[in-house]
Formats: structure tokens, sequence, C-alpha cells
């Protein structure tokens, strides 16, 4: 069980983190910025943030694999 709990930990992580960022990516470029000084860094963090926060409950919601080891 330890194992597959690692394993979930991991490829949730990952995840998260590429939600993050994808979102961070997203809204630099929705709000046609044009100077890295004039970007609301508190608000595309926040943005992402909540987006990394929603992955982890999706995953933990819906895991792709069943903690338990047994198939569906």
């Amino acid at each position: 069980m330890k194992d597959r709990l690692i394993n979930f930990v991991g490829y949730a992580g990952e995840r998260a983190i590429k939600t993050f960022a994808q979102t961070a990516l997203a809204s630099l470029t929705a709000s046609q910025i044009i100077g890295i000084l004039d970007v609301d860094w508190v608000q595309i963090f926040s943005v992402a943030g909540l987006a990394f926060v929603l992955s982890i409950l999706t995953s933990i919601a819906f895991p792709s694999k069943p903690l338990d080891g047994k198939e569906n």
C-alpha cells in the first residue's frame, strides 16, 4: 500500500505542477502584457494556485488507479 501511495502522490504532484505551469502561462498570454514588470504576479499565482489545488482534489476524487490495487 505504501508503494501505491508514493506512486499516487508522485503522479498527482506532477500533474498538479504541470497544471500550475500551464495555467500561469495561459494567464500571462491572455493578459496581453508587454513588459514583465507590468504583470500582476499576485493574480497570476492566485489563479495558477487554484488550478493546482483543483488538480490535486481531482486526482484524489478520481484516481487513475485505485489505491487498494484492485482493478474495477
